[in-house]
């Protein structure tokens, strides 16, 4: 479950990204042109959450890789965000987005396929789990980077808090069934087996995508007289000048340190410390979709309650107090309190991932977005594979459950950010 708390954090910028860059090829109203867009996104989600589950469990059940191995798996797609993740905002502002969408989808579902290929032909290995998981990551980078682009293309500004309720919410959803179909999926067809169901969930998003109108590139998108770098430059500028989205990416980074620990030792607490087998793992790693769930519904009655800053900040300390639940847990009915501290921890981030990620589209100039959001994604998700190898290196040091309790200590860093920023005085992110 990863933030942009900033992650999708707000950037502010006195132009709204709701206003619309256009379209062309009119194909159907705008509400059947989201709705393509969200089943699309919604179906390629539910396959990434199925090889979520598979690949370390392939990693951990088949191939009997240690601690540290998996933290390579889970790093490995979040590493593309260091890799590629700047240029990928100027990408994505200059080629055509939806035939760049669709391109991503498609190396996806190669690269996911060729694992059971592998299997078949008896040659599957760590590395090449590894190289599968970078692969995939390298083009999730430029299809986040431009799905966030493309919403704000299609929706009016008004309408993006719940357009954003309602996309995180449908996240939620995959992220409580996904888990749950991998783990069966693994248990009784076999790890590499399950993950063709993420191929073809990848060649589905990709048909979809392709029926979506063409956007006109904002203006200023292919006047590339300033160069690469400076384009760059120019985001990065904005991202950490800015009095909210610099906060609140330094919040979302220390949100997305703890996640991508929790990538790392799920799949190892819950398999070797309490003895679950891989359909339990599924429901209890499920868990985290059922608390984005009643987060993202919540968000927008939040938000109107007490507005957006006073939500950020509650739920940052929300996540961060449910994380130490996970430590505790035990075997048996024990594992209860990882399933509530899983759910409590997904809510507060999801909460804090829409408040944050409107406040960025609806502040940010169209021209600008795709950049803002390649910065913050670079900066906060390129904690995902720090905090996933140094959950390796302290599990095999201490042991899993004592790399889970310093997990749950890092996760205080998220409130504490807010509270030592401009944010702590803000009712609304402006």
């Amino acid at each position: 479950m990863t933030t942009e708390t900033v992650s999708s954090a707000g950037r502010g910028a006195e132009h709204g990204a709701g206003h619309r860059s256009g379209r062309e090829g009119g194909r159907g109203s705008s509400a059947g042109v989201f709705w393509r867009y969200w089943t699309a996104s919604t179906v390629s989600r539910l396959g990434d959450e199925v090889t979520g589950v598979a690949l370390p469990l392939i990693a951990v059940v088949a191939l009997h890789a240690t601690a540290f191995q998996v933290g390579l798996i889970a790093a490995a797609g979040y590493l593309a965000w260091l890799l590629i993740g700047l240029p990928a905002g100027v990408l994505v502002h200059r080629l055509p987005l939806r035939g760049t969408q669709v391109a991503m989808d498609l190396i996806r579902a190669a690269a996911v396929a060729s694992v059971p290929v592998a299997a078949a032909l008896g040659v599957l290995g760590l590395p090449h789990l590894v190289v599968v998981a970078l692969v995939v990551g390298l083009a999730s980078v430029v299809f986040d980077v431009g799905n966030a682009t493309f919403l704000p293309s299609i929706v009016a500004k008004e309408e993006l808090t719940a357009r954003n309720s309602l996309t995180s919410g449908s996240a939620a959803v995959t992220q409580l069934a996904g888990p749950s179909l991998g783990g069966v999926l693994v248990q009784l067809l076999g790890g590499a087996a399950s993950m063709l169901v993420d191929a073809v969930s990848y060649l589905v998003s990709a048909a979809l995508m392709r029926s979506l109108p063409r956007t006109r590139q904002p203006v200023g998108a292919r006047t590339a007289g300033d160069g690469v770098r400076a384009q760059i430059r120019e985001g990065w500028r904005y991202v950490t000048r800015h009095p909210v989205i610099g906060p609140c990416t330094a919040d979302a980074t220390a949100v997305n340190f703890v996640c991508g620990a929790l990538m790392t030792l799920t799949p190892l607490f819950l398999v070797r410390t309490l003895g679950a087998p891989a359909a339990v793992v599924g429901v209890l790693m499920a868990t985290g979709g059922l608390g984005s769930l009643l987060g993202a519904a919540a968000t927008p009655r939040l938000v109107a309650g007490v507005g957006g800053g006073a939500a950020l900040r509650g739920a940052a300390a929300i996540a961060a107090a449910f994380a130490f639940l996970l430590p505790a847990a035990g075997p048996g009915w024990g594992t209860l309190l990882f399933a509530v501290g899983n759910a409590g921890f997904a809510a507060g981030v999801v909460v804090t991932s829409i408040v944050t990620r409107t406040h960025r589209q609806t502040h940010t100039s169209p021209e600008l977005l795709p950049r803002v959001m390649a910065t913050v994604r670079f900066v906060s998700w390129g904690a995902i594979p720090v905090g996933a190898l140094a959950a390796g290196a302290a599990s095999t040091a201490w042991g899993t459950r004592t790399a889970l309790l310093l997990t749950a200590v890092a996760a205080l860093a998220s409130p504490a950010i807010l509270l030592a920023s401009p944010v702590r005085r803000m009712r609304e992110l402006a």
